[in-house]
């Protein structure tokens, strides 16, 4: 279902990846999008992002969709699912190949170990080009990567300022299909936020670096990109990103320890709108909302 603009606020979105119960560091991403979002009056829509067809499974879409109505964190429309969506994905990829943008790459995880240069900031590889020029390989079947350019992005991040990122120096050709022919994260979520009319994205600060893949990609095939707004990351308390492995700070055991109103005032405190953690409902955090008040750093979590 595509959406039009919205003319009174920005039109903001959730798009989990139903490969298992929602964690808490979900949630927390899930109730600034939507504060953000409402705060301003705009529309806040949820997107199904069940692309990889081996991990994802309706269950965990049901599941989801009832953990945030139970939070009362509420859509606009119906959700949309990536798993519907492939015509459309089809299209826009074959508009990149025929403007001579794309190639197969035949590398196998140990030759990018092998061949990629580290990233000097935060230890990620970037692609070295191997196969780019690469004559055809008949009957040969390769991931498709997306050529980019030797020119710097910026954007101004909602909560962490001004970036800039090299697209060759610290990107590099990235993956846009992948080798069993499953549509990669990058062209999908690009598709799905311009046609969707997608104007603010919230999310953890472990996808930073893909917001300037997805500004180069989104202006390639003429949308508009959506603003970026990124949040710290919680952690467990081994120091480690919360993850669907955290089986006590996941939906199914936060149901059974907490009230919607007592985990949402929980979040809150968190993510500093509320100076302790007193029970609250996502409506009524709507007038305290500021991105000033959210913490930069990351935040350690218990279990409890």
């Amino acid at each position: 279902m595509e959406t039009a603009k919205n003319d009174t606020g920005p039109t903001g979105r959730f798009a989990p990846s139903p490969t298992g119960r929602m964690h808490l560091g979900n949630v927390f991403s899930a109730l600034l999008s939507w504060l953000s979002a409402r705060s301003e009056g705009g529309r806040w829509l949820l997107r199904i992002e069940d692309i990889d067809p081996q991990r994802s499974r309706q269950e965990y879409a049901d599941l989801l969709m009832a953990d945030l109505e139970w939070l009362g964190l509420t859509w606009d429309g119906s959700p949309v699912y990536q798993s519907r969506r492939g015509d459309l994905y089809e299209h826009y990829y074959h508009l990149l190949q025929e403007r001579g943008l794309t190639y197969s790459c035949y590398c196998s995880r140990a030759d990018l170990l092998a061949t990629q240069a580290p990233h000097e900031s935060d230890g990620r590889v970037v692609y070295a080009g191997t196969c780019r020029h690469l004559p055809p390989q008949p009957g040969r079947r390769g991931a498709t990567r997306l050529m980019v350019t030797d020119d710097d992005i910026a954007f101004d991040d909602g909560h962490y300022g001004p970036q800039c990122v090299n697209m060759a120096r610290q990107v590099g050709d990235f993956i846009i299909r992948r080798k069993d022919q499953a549509w990669a994260y990058q062209l999908a979520v690009v598709v799905d936020d311009g046609l969707m009319g997608i104007e603010e994205v919230v999310r953890g600060r472990d996808l930073l670096l893909s917001s300037p893949q997805q500004i180069y990609l989104a202006r390639l095939l003429g949308f508009r990109p959506p603003r970026f707004a990124h949040l710290p990351l919680l952690l467990n308390t081994a120091g480690r990103r919360l993850s669907k492995r955290d089986q006590s700070l996941d939906m199914g055991c936060l149901r059974q320890r907490y009230t919607p109103r007592q985990l949402i005032g929980k979040l809150a405190h968190l993510a500093g709108l509320l100076p302790q953690p007193t029970p609250a409902s996502a409506t009524e955090l709507l007038p305290t909302f500021a991105w000033s008040k959210v913490p930069l750093s990351d935040i350690v979590v218990d279990g409890q």
